[in-house]
């Protein structure tokens, strides 16, 4: 009976999505990203379709992600655009100081469709993405079991990298040291916490080479500079795919991450920008982007519609999330200026 319900919801919504969208009055729509071939994913999957649905004219343009730039067009009055992709911390950032507008769910979809952290008051996530461990086949013949072998140096010798930051390693180090994961920000928040995160990188600090941009763990793998590294799982599912290197993923304790988009204040499109939240969130829809760069759906419903083939490079996978963290956005806007400054002053030790 749940099934029967389930299935004449999404009936239902799926009807008022296509009224809605054939309602619309020829338009153009314009939204800000951050390029690259994510951008063009989104392009493929959501932004074309929607703008023939639409029957409306789908403009882009491209950023760095900066709420600067967001702000600035808001305080002189002049906002050229009606959606733009953020990271989490962005949104926060944005709500508080008014930068963005409180979205009305009521015109998305409900909140508990979405995954959790996902739906926040000014943004709604687009994608999840996660950060987990690589490694060349062909050089490590034992697969490891979790990224938290990272820290094994004695099965797995040599060098390892790591992103040139406190996030995701710290959460790491305290869950190879014994943390629960449901305890890793709460242990975290505490002085002793803090020690004992950084006694634990202590442990493989010399065996580090640290990464700056999403590009070089794939880099630093083919050179063989290292036998595994931690990445974004995009970065190097990119790599295995199109470059058919032999490198794997390991997603056991990976930490999962989200994109999000949000409407700047002013906006002049809102009604439009409204619709194409609502279209993206359909389950359906939703799993459409995941044929085109390996990001999971953040709508909950949406895993049966993603393709067979598709699914298994997804951090969202069901066999890829057994066991993983969410990243606690809120918890590093609160502490994360902190960390950084122990976590640089640590790399100087």
């Amino acid at each position: 009976m749940r099934r029967l319900r389930l299935s004449l919801a999404l009936a239902l919504a799926g009807a008022a999505l296509c009224h809605q969208v054939q309602a619309a009055t020829a338009g153009e729509l314009t939204i800000m990203a951050t390029g690259g071939a994510w951008q063009a994913a989104l392009r493929q999957a959501w932004f074309e379709p929607f703008a023939k649905k639409a029957g409306i004219t789908f403009n882009e343009q491209e950023y760095t992600g900066e709420l600067g730039k967001i702000k600035a067009m808001v305080e002189t009055g002049d906002v050229p655009i009606d959606l733009v992709t953020v990271e989490t911390s962005t949104v926060l950032q944005g709500c508080d100081t008014g930068v963005l507008i409180r979205l009305d769910y009521a015109r998305i979809a409900d909140r508990s469709r979405f995954l959790p952290g996902t739906a926040l008051d000014c943004g709604v996530g687009i994608d999840v993405y996660g950060d987990v461990l690589a490694y060349d086949s062909s050089v490590l013949k034992q697969a490891p079991a979790s990224v938290l072998d990272i820290f094994d140096t004695q099965k797995f010798p040599g060098k390892r990298a790591m992103r040139k930051a406190p996030a995701q390693n710290l959460e790491w180090a305290l869950m190879a040291d014994g943390v629960p994961i449901d305890q890793v920000y709460d242990v975290l928040a505490t002085p002793e916490g803090v020690d004992r995160a950084f006694k634990k990188l202590d442990t493989i600090k010399k065996d580090i080479v640290w990464w700056d941009a999403g590009a070089q763990p794939a880099q630093l793998l083919a050179s063989k500079e290292v036998v595994m590294t931690t990445a974004w799982n995009g970065r190097i599912q990119s790599a295995i795919d199109q470059d058919k290197r032999p490198f794997a993923l390991v997603w056991n304790d990976q930490i999962v991450e989200f994109d999000m988009v949000a409407i700047p204040k002013g906006a002049k499109n809102l009604d439009l920008a409204y619709q194409y939240l609502n279209y993206v969130a359909q389950p359906e829809v939703s799993a459409q982007l995941g044929r085109f760069i390996p990001y999971g759906p953040v709508i909950k419903d949406a895993t049966p519609f993603i393709p067979k083939e598709v699914l298994p490079k997804l951090p969202t996978a069901p066999e890829n999330m057994q066991r993983h963290l969410v990243a606690n956005v809120e918890f590093w806007g609160d502490h994360g200026e902190d960390l950084v400054k122990r976590f640089n002053a640590w790399l100087a030790q």
